[in-house]
């Protein structure tokens, strides 16, 4: 769990890194309606989440460095006896204060009042323009005042610089407690896709091992699933974002699950294949360990001061000589990789930065170098063969397989550690694993 003492230290961190007369403000995500006056379940900005952990909508988080009165602001809704008795607890200004790491708040219904007066006079403001497009209105609005009380002596904010950077380079490197959720997060949903293998049958629907795996999910204690849940059985596996889950998986189909659960507001991301009846086939066995070894192949190489991208060279070596050494791809290795031939089978990198969101904040380049790794780092491996069920330029017998092994990765100082490992992925392990249910 993250304490109000660590997202203390977050804002000070941040305030940290800003200059002297400036401000910083960040909102809150705007409720989305699902259909007609339904809304979907409500989440909150990752930025305003993990600077102050508050959750409500119609919120906006104000830093201030050096002021006398209190550093940190929150603006939010007030109490409301009815509107709680509808729609569910509300802190108010008094109850943030108590709970949440700021300094003040304020009704957010008197932003008008308090914010411009706040923005006069500072050389720069921190502010994520264009993901807002309504406050960006409220804010432009609030310059245009000040700049025209100019002669009267008003001065508005000489600048405006992107927050975003400051704070996604403040994700990227997890504390020890934020790696603490994450890995209970991983030990959910590994649990969750064991599960899954364990109920699989030849006939089932992916919708039903949907149902069960995010089942697991909640009854182990998270909020929701990180993403919305891939099963894709069969011809369904080549469809990477495949979403539809409504199809019957046969005899003799792979089913490629990507899910994972979100924990306290931190995303697991696994991927597992495997056959649903059981038993691999000699075909889908021959894939299957292709991406196995490109994936334990990446993980060796993940250590601090490696650059980013040795991950995924490591799993484009292995799977092109692969290909070539099964006749799917024809060759000499090194000339197939510079063509990048591999590609028509494996079009994804091998992975990505993973934290408050599953597709996690962080540059992968600074001044066009790899970045390296470091301690703290989360990152996911997952390499992946998808041979489509209309090529034809390949044997029929490979056509419509889709394998793709997925963990995730934390850097450490001395290596790195698996969150995910409570999932089998060798075959011998899925396979007595299926053959427990």
């Amino acid at each position: 769990m993250i304490t109000a003492k660590e997202y203390a230290a977050r804002c000070n961190e941040l305030m940290s890194m800003m200059v002297a007369n400036s401000i910083a403000i960040i909102t809150a995500a705007p409720e989305r309606i699902r259909s007609r006056d339904t809304h979907y379940p409500y989440k909150q900005a990752t930025s305003l989440s993990y600077l102050c952990g508050f959750a409500e909508p119609e919120s906006v988080l104000v830093l201030i460095p050096g002021r006398d009165q209190g550093q940190s602001l929150l603006f939010c809704r007030e109490k409301d006896k009815l509107r709680e008795t509808w729609n569910g607890y509300r802190h108010g200004p008094e109850g943030a204060v108590a709970n949440f790491a700021v300094d003040d708040a304020f009704p957010i219904g008197d932003i008008d009042e308090i914010l411009p007066g706040m923005l006069e006079g500072k050389e720069r403001v921190y502010y994520a323009i264009g993901k807002d497009p309504e406050f960006d209105r409220h804010l432009m609005s609030w310059v245009n005042e000040i700049r025209g009380q100019k002669s009267r002596g008003s001065a508005p904010p000489g600048e405006f610089v992107d927050l975003d950077h400051l704070v996604n380079e403040m994700r990227l490197i997890k504390t020890a407690s934020e790696l603490k959720v994450m890995r209970k997060a991983g030990e959910i949903s590994a649990r969750a896709h064991c599960r899954a293998m364990q109920i699989s049958v030849p006939g089932i629907y992916e919708y039903q091992l949907q149902a069960e795996i995010e089942h697991e999910f909640m009854a182990s204690g998270a909020s929701a699933p990180a993403y919305t849940s891939i099963v894709g059985g069969g011809r369904n596996g080549c469809i990477l974002h495949y979403t539809e889950n409504r199809q019957k998986i046969a005899d003799g189909d792979l089913v490629l699950i990507d899910a994972g659960c979100e924990y306290e507001n931190y995303a697991a991301d696994i991927t597992r294949t495997f056959p649903v009846n059981g038993k691999f086939s000699a075909e889908q066995a021959a894939i299957y360990d292709i991406v196995l070894q490109a994936q334990a192949e990446a993980i060796a190489k993940i250590a601090p001061g490696a650059p980013y991208n040795v991950a995924n060279d490591a799993t484009v070596a292995v799977i092109t000589e692969g290909l070539r050494d099964l006749g799917i791809l024809d060759g000499e290795v090194a000339e197939l990789i510079e063509r990048e031939a591999y590609k028509e089978f494996y079009m994804h990198s091998s992975g990505h930065w993973l934290g408050m969101d599953v597709h996690d904040v962080g540059d992968y380049k600074i001044e066009n170098q790899w970045r390296v790794y470091e301690p703290g780092m989360v990152v996911t491996v997952e390499p992946g063969i998808y041979i489509s069920p209309d090529n034809t330029t390949v044997a029929e017998k490979w056509r419509g397989l889709a394998v793709r092994i997925e963990d995730d990765i934390a850097i450490t100082k001395s290596g790195c550690e698996n969150f995910t490992s409570g999932v089998p992925k060798t075959r011998a392990d899925i396979e007595a694993l299926m053959a427990t249910n």
